[in-house]
């Protein structure tokens, strides 16, 4: 009993460790967010507590030579690269399939788990593993800052012939300014912007915004497609 209650303080702590990993990299906008980093800190506990006490349960002075976790280990390294073929890269920094690359990972983790006998920490694990990826999204939208509530979109823009493109980039990052509808301080950030000449005298603009998750694509199609001067809009959710 006392075994089991250690090892189920190491996954929460583990799942801790990983959401404080994950608002940092989701603050600084980077690709590992809060689900991933807490899925992979749990996983790698589980793993690291079936390796130190599966000797302790097979080995003996019958099997004195006994690795017990050797192809559990091989598991663990090739099952990755079925992971992998499920992340996207969808243009510039945005990448999708991260979280169901780390539960494919985290699988294979549980069933090594079972397969040594540790039944109670496989469950805590999937227990936790199910709260941190479905639960504590919901709890930081609810109640976290708005800097961790935001999800990014891509936009492309055509636009007449010599007009000044710096006026559009500030009416896109201020909603306001278009329409007074938005609350004041609902402030779109660029993270990535290409211009570029079109052949027939025409600019395209192509960026990548960040926005608050409540500002949905059709807001922000609706709402370029007011600015003057503008002939085609495309919105991409990423």
């Amino acid at each position: 009993m006392e075994l089991h209650f250690e090892s189920i303080i190491k996954l929460c702590v583990a799942m801790l460790f990983g959401l404080f990993i994950g608002i940092d990299r989701q603050i600084k906008q980077k690709p590992l967010g809060i689900r991933t980093s807490m899925v992979i800190s749990i996983a790698s506990c589980l793993v690291t507590l079936v390796s130190i006490h599966a000797f302790d349960k097979f080995a003996g002075p019958d099997h004195p030579n006994m690795d017990p976790m050797r192809l559990a280990a091989q598991i663990v390294s090739g099952i990755g690269f079925l992971g992998a073929g499920v992340i996207l890269r969808r243009g510039g920094d945005a990448i999708s399939g991260l979280t169901s690359a780390a539960l494919i990972w985290t699988a294979s983790g549980i069933g090594i788990a079972v397969g040594a006998g540790f039944y109670e920490e496989a469950a805590y694990a999937v227990a936790l593993l199910m709260f941190a990826v479905n639960a504590v999204p919901h709890l930081i939208k609810a109640i976290g800052p708005q800097v961790l509530n935001k999800h990014e979109v891509s936009v492309k823009i055509i636009m007449e012939p010599n007009y000044v493109l710096t006026d559009v980039i500030l009416k896109i990052e201020k909603p306001e300014a278009i329409s007074q509808k938005r609350p004041k301080g609902y402030v779109r950030t660029i993270r990535r912007i290409k211009i570029k000449d079109l052949d027939d005298g025409r600019q395209l603009i192509d960026m990548v915004l960040s926005t608050p998750d409540r500002d949905y694509a059709t807001e922000i199609y609706y709402d370029i497609k007011k600015i003057e001067h503008v002939m085609s809009v495309e919105v991409e959710q990423l």
